[in-house]
C-alpha cells in the first residue's frame, strides 16, 4: 500500500499573521475589486480554504489581510490596514491557495509599489515589517491627536484610521491632562494655526504613511472629501444610460431582418421611359388559343414584355393551364417560366399594389379550380409529394418537366412575397422613393390577403401559417425518409423544403415589421406562439434531429430562428422529465440553466439504457419518446432545476486534496460510491493533489465492489492514467489484487497491457495467475468487438441539444445585439458595472429591455472572469467528438476567454 507524506500547510511557512493570530483563522476584508463576480470569486475561496470573510466599507480591527485589486488605494481599508501592519496581497494569492489546496505565503503576493520592480521600496512591506517585528505597534504609535472634522462622516472614518494605527484620538475640546501632539483639521483655516500642537491637514496621514510616494494619493483623497457620497450627477449618468441603452434596443428591434438588395434592379412599370404599353396589340392572342395553337400565343407574349405591359391575364392563365396538364414540351414550359419572371421583374407590384396587385392575385392561382393563391400552394406541394390531397385530379405519373416546373412557381410566389417584404425594409430605409409604399396598410399586400383574415392579423399563428408549418414539416421528412441516395437528391434537388422555409421566415418578418411599432408585447407573444407551434409540430410528427436541427439551422430570419430554437429545446426537455423554467430567455437563463439542462438530459437517456441496447440493437436516431422515459421521469425529475441537491461535502477535499469519493473507494464503501456518481456532473476521474484518482484509490485497497461500480459508470474512468508508473492496473497488482486486475483487463482488453510497461505481468507470482491475466484480456477484447460504443446511443441526442443550444447563443448575440465594451453604449454600461453593482445601475429603471441588457452584460462579465463556462460542463460533453458539441465548446469557450460578444448586424 503505498504511503504518502502529509502536505506540509503554507501557513506555517513565513511570519505569523499580525495580531498574535498564529494558528488562527485568517480574516479577510476586501477593497478596489469593482466587477461583482470576481469579487465573488474571491470570496468563495477564502471561505472554501476556511478563512473568515468581513464586508462593508469601514476598516475593522481584528482583520488580518486586505485584498485589493492592484497597486495603492485611496480606500479608508487600505489607508488602515497598511497603517496596522496587515497584510495587504493581491486576488491571486487567494487563487493560487485555492489550486493548491491550503494557504500559500504571503510575501510573493503582496502589493508592490511598482509593478515592473516589485523588490523596490514599499512601505506598505516596511509598516508590516515593523509592527511584525514588535519594534512598532502602528504607524501612528504615540500620536495623541485633537480631531478637528466638519463632515462627521468623514470625523469617523479618520478617526477609525488613526486608531488603526495605534494613535489616540480626541474631539474638541481635548482633556486637560492630556498633552496633544498632532492637530488634525478638514478644512484647514488661518485660525487654526498656533493652536495647542503643530495642526496639520489630514492628508498628512499619508505622507506619513508613504513619503515621497504620495502625491497621486494625496491629490485623490481631497478629490474623494469633496464628493464624499454620489452626486446627482452620477444619478443622472444612470438614467442617460437607460435612455442610451432604450435607443439602441428600439434602433436594433425594427431594424429588417432580411433585405432583398436585387429587388432594387426591378423596374418601375410607370416611369418616363415606359410608354411600350400603348402600341401592345393582343388581340390575337385569343384565337390563337381557341386553335390550340399555344406556342405561338406565348411567342407573341415574349415579344411584348416591356416595363408597364401587362397581358391579359386571362389568355396567361390559359397557357399556365395547358402546361400544367402534362400536354407542353419542354421547350413551351422554359418559355412560360420566362414570360412570368420578365413580367415580374418589368411590373414588381409592391410598387403600385393597388393596380397591379389584382393582376398577380388572378394570375397566381390555379387556373382550373380558381380559389386563390395558398390553395395553389397547397396544390403545388401535394403534387410534387405525389399526394392525392390536390385541388383537382392532375395528370400522373408527375414528369421531371412537370416537377420542376411546379417548383418554379413555387420559387415564383416566393419571390412575389419576398419583393413585398423588400417594399417594406426599403421603405423604412428611404431605399424607395415616392409613391408611398412604406404607408400602405397591411390590407394592400398578397402577403395578408393570402395568410390572415381579417380575424386573424393580431396573431401570426393563423390557420393559413398552421398549415404552412405542417406542410413544412412533412416536405422535410419526405426529402429525407428515402433510403436510396440518387431519389433523396431529386427530391432535394426540387428545393422545396428551402422555398417554404424562405416563405414562412418571410411571413413571420412580414407580420413582426407590421405589428412591432404599435405593440412590441404583441408582438413577442405571436412570435413565442408560433415558435411553440413549431416545436409541437416537429414533436408530433417524431420528426429525427437531423432534420430538425437543419430546420432550425437553415432558417434565415434570426428572429424566428431564436424563437423556435428556444421552444424546441424546452419541448425536448419537457418530454423527458426536465423543467427549465418559462421566464423570458437570457444569456444567464442559457448557461445556468440549459447547459445544465443538456447534461441531465445525456445523463438521464444514459442512465435509463445502460445495458438496454444489445450489440445487434440497431442505434436510434429520433427523439426520445415519452414512453420511453415513462419509467424513469422520476428519477430525472430528482436533479431537476431548483429541486437538485447536492451535498457540500462532496466539494470539500481534505489536506491531501483527496474528495468524498477517494475516500469512499478507499473504505470500499460502495453504496457511497454509487450515490456520487448518480450526481450530475460528476467527474469519476478527478484528481488529489499527487494525481490519484478514485480508481487509483479502490485498486490500491482492494475495493471491488467500488471498481466495479466505477467502471459502470459513463463516462468510464481513465484506466491509462498513471502516477510516477503506477496506473490502476499495476496499482492493484502492486498490492496482489488479482481479481481487481483481471476486472480491470476484461473491462479494457489488452489494449491496457500496451499502455503499461513490460514487465507488468511479471508482477503475478505464479505462471498460472499470468495465464489467468491473459485470458481476461482476451475476453476484453472479445467483448470489445461487440459491444456498440456507448456514445453512439446518445449521440444523436447530445448532437441536436448542441446544436440548439449553439444556434440560441449566436441567434441571440445578433438579436440583443450584446453590447461590447469598446463601442457606445456598450462602453458605457461597462463604466458602470465596474462601479457599481446590477442592482444599483437597474434601480430606478423602467425599460424592462435595459434591464435585460444589463443583466447580459454581467453575465458577460461573469464568463470573462471565469464565473461560468468551459469549467462547469460536464466530462460527457467535453469528451464527446461530434461536430455540434465541438461548435457548442468552441462558443462557450469564446464566450470565458473574451467575456464579450462583437456586436453584428443583424440578418
Amino acid at each position: 500500500m503505498r504511503v504518502r507524506e502529509a502536505p506540509l500547510l503554507s501557513g506555517a511557512r513565513g511570519p505569523a499573521p499580525v495580531g498574535g493570530m498564529a494558528g488562527c483563522k485568517r480574516v479577510f476584508q476586501i477593497s478596489g475589486i469593482k466587477i461583482v463576480t470576481q469579487k465573488k470569486k474571491v470570496i468563495h475561496g477564502i471561505l472554501n480554504l476556511g478563512g473568515k470573510y468581513v464586508g462593508g466599507s469601514a476598516y475593522q480591527q481584528d482583520g488580518t489581510h486586505l485584498i485589493v485589486f492592484s497597486g495603492f488605494l485611496k480606500s479608508e481599508k487600505f489607508l488602515a490596514a497598511c497603517a496596522a501592519g496587515k497584510w495587504v496581497l493581491t486576488p491571486q494569492y487567494v487563487f493560487d491557495s485555492v489550486k493548491r489546496g491550503s494557504w500559500l505565503p504571503e510575501e510573493p503576493y503582496e502589493v508592490a509599489m511598482s509593478h515592473s520592480s516589485p523588490a523596490a521600496y514599499n512601505p506598505v512591506r516596511r509598516w508590516r515589517e515593523k509592527v511584525a517585528s514588535g519594534s512598532l505597534p502602528g504607524a501612528f504609535h504615540d500620536w495623541k491627536v485633537l480631531l478637528i472634522v466638519a463632515d462627521p462622516l468623514r470625523r469617523v472614518m479618520f478617526k477609525r484610521l488613526l486608531k488603526a494605527g495605534k494613535a489616540k484620538v480626541y474631539l474638541p475640546p481635548p482633556p486637560p491632562h492630556v498633552t496633544i501632539t498632532h492637530v488634525m483639521a478638514k478644512p484647514l483655516t488661518s485660525d487654526l494655526q498656533g493652536h495647542i500642537a503643530p495642526c496639520y491637514p489630514v492628508t498628512h496621514l499619508i505622507q506619513h504613511l508613504f513619503g515621497g510616494h504620495c502625491v497621486d494619493l494625496c491629490s485623490t483623497l481631497e478629490e474623494e472629501e469633496k464628493q464624499p457620497t454620489e452626486t446627482a450627477e452620477a444619478v443622472i449618468d444612470l438614467c442617460e444610460l437607460e435612455k442610451e441603452l432604450k435607443k439602441y434596443i428600439i434602433k436594433r428591434e425594427v431594424g429588417p431582418r432580411l433585405m432583398f438588395p436585387e429587388f432594387l434592379s426591378y423596374h418601375d412599370p410607370y416611369s418616363l421611359n415606359s410608354k411600350t404599353s400603348a402600341t401592345a396589340d393582343f388581340n390575337n392572342l385569343g384565337s390563337m388559343i381557341e386553335n390550340d395553337l399555344f406556342s405561338e400565343a406565348l411567342d407573341s407574349i415574349r415579344d411584348t414584355l416591356f416595363p408597364g405591359l401587362l397581358p391579359p391575364a386571362v389568355y396567361l392563365a390559359s397557357l399556365l393551364e395547358h402546361a400544367l396538364q402534362g400536354k407542353a414540351s419542354a421547350v413551351f414550359l422554359r418559355n412560360l417560366q420566362q414570360v412570368l419572371q420578365s413580367l415580374l421583374l418589368n411590373n414588381p407590384s409592391w410598387l403600385f399594389p393597388n393596380t397591379v396587385k389584382k393582376y398577380f392575385a388572378q394570375l397566381l392561382q390555379c387556373p382550373q379550380c380558381k380559389r386563390g393563391l395558398w390553395p395553389f400552394i397547397e396544390t403545388i406541394i401535394s403534387y410534387c409529394m405525389s399526394s392525392e390531397a390536390t385541388c383537382h385530379p392532375l395528370p400522373g405519373p408527375a414528369l421531371p418537366s412537370l416537377l420542376r416546373l411546379h417548383s418554379d412557381l413555387l420559387a415564383l410566389v416566393l419571390k412575389f412575397f419576398q419583393g413585398e417584404l423588400h417594399s417594406i425594409t426599403a421603405g423604412d430605409s428611404g431605399l424607395l422613393k415616392g409613391a408611398g409604399v412604406s404607408q400602405l396598410p397591411a390590407s394592400g399586400y398578397l402577403l395578408y390577403e393570402t395568410f390572415w383574415t381579417v380575424w386573424e392579423h393580431s396573431t401570426p399563428l393563423s390557420r393559413a401559417v398552421k398549415q404552412l408549418v405542417k406542410l413544412l414539416v412533412q416536405v422535410s421528412l419526405w426529402e429525407m425518409e428515402v433510403e436510396d441516395e440518387t431519389e433523396r437528391e431529386a427530391r432535394q434537388e426540387l428545393r422545396l423544403g428551402e422555398m417554404l422555409l424562405d416563405m414562412l421566415s418571410v411571413v413571420v418578418e412580414f407580420w413582426c415589421q407590421q405589428h412591432l411599432k404599435l405593440n412590441r408585447n404583441l408582438v413577442e407573444k405571436g412570435l413565442k406562439d408560433l415558435a411553440e407551434h413549431v416545436a409541437v409540430c416537429t414533436s408530433s410528427q417524431d420528426v429525427s434531429p437531423a432534420v430538425l436541427v437543419e430546420l432550425v439551422a437553415r432558417m434565415p430570419s434570426s428572429r424566428l430562428r431564436l424563437v423556435t430554437a428556444d421552444a424546441v429545446f424546452r419541448n425536448l426537455c419537457c418530454r423527458n422529465g426536465l423543467n427549465v423554467g418559462d421566464e423570458p430567455l437570457t444569456l444567464k437563463k442559457m448557461v445556468s440553466s440549459y447547459l445544465p439542462a443538456l447534461e441531465r438530459l445525456v445523463e438521464g437517456f444514459r442512465r435509463d439504457n445502460r445495458g438496454a441496447c444489445p450489440a445487434t440493437e440497431p442505434v436510434s436516431h429520433s427523439w426520445t419518446s415519452p414512453e420511453k422515459y415513462s419509467g424513469s421521469s422520476s428519477s430525472i425529475n430528482e436533479t431537476s432545476p431548483g429541486k437538485e441537491y447536492v451535498p457540500k461535502v462532496l466539494h470539500r477535499i481534505n489536506a491531501a486534496g483527496e474528495t468524498r469519493l477517494h475516500r469512499a473507494c478507499k473504505r470500499n464503501e460502495v453504496e457511497t460510491v454509487r450515490k456520487i456518481l448518480a450526481l450530475p456532473g460528476m467527474d469519476v476521474n478527478i484528481k488529489d493533489h499527487a494525481g490519484w484518482t478514485p480508481l487509483h484509490e479502490a485498486c490500491n485497497h482492494g475495493s471491488t465492489a467500488c471498481v466495479e461500480a466505477l467502471l459502470g459508470h459513463c463516462p468510464a474512468p481513465h484506466l491509462e492514467i498513471d502516477v510516477n508508473g503506477i496506473s490502476p492496473l499495476k496499482d492493484a497488482l502492486l498490492n496482489g489484487h488479482m481479481d481487481i486486475a483481471k476486472m480491470l483487463l476484461e473491462h479494457a482488453g489488452s489494449a491496457l497491457l500496451q499502455h503499461a510497461d513490460s514487465t507488468l505481468l511479471d508482477l503475478s507470482p505464479t505462471p498460472v495467475e499470468r495465464a489467468e491475466l491473459l485470458r481476461s484480456a482476451q475476453m476484453g477484447d472479445a467483448a470489445l468487438l461487440q459491444q456498440v460504443p456507448e456514445v453512439w446511443r446518445y449521440l444523436p441526442l447530445l448532437e441536436a441539444g448542441s446544436s440548439l443550444m449553439a444556434h440560441l447563443l449566436v441567434s441571440y448575440r445578433r438579436e440583443r445585439g450584446l453590447l461590447g465594451r469598446t463601442r457606445p453604449p456598450g462602453d458605457t454600461l461597462a463604466k458602470a458595472m465596474e462601479r457599481h453593482s446590477l442592482q444599483t445601475v437597474t434601480r430606478g429603471w423602467t425599460d424592462k429591455r435595459a434591464v435585460r441588457l444589463a443583466e447580459d452584460a454581467e453575465a458577460l462579465a461573469g464568463l470573462g472572469s471565469g464565473g461560468a463556462g468551459l469549467d462547469q460542463v460536464s466530462p460527457l460533453i467535453r469528451e464527446c467528438e461530434g461536430e455540434n458539441t465541438r461548435f457548442l465548446l468552441e462558443i462557450l469557450r469564446q464566450l470565458t476567454s473574451e467575456g464579450c460578444f462583437p456586436v453584428e448586424p443583424c440578418a
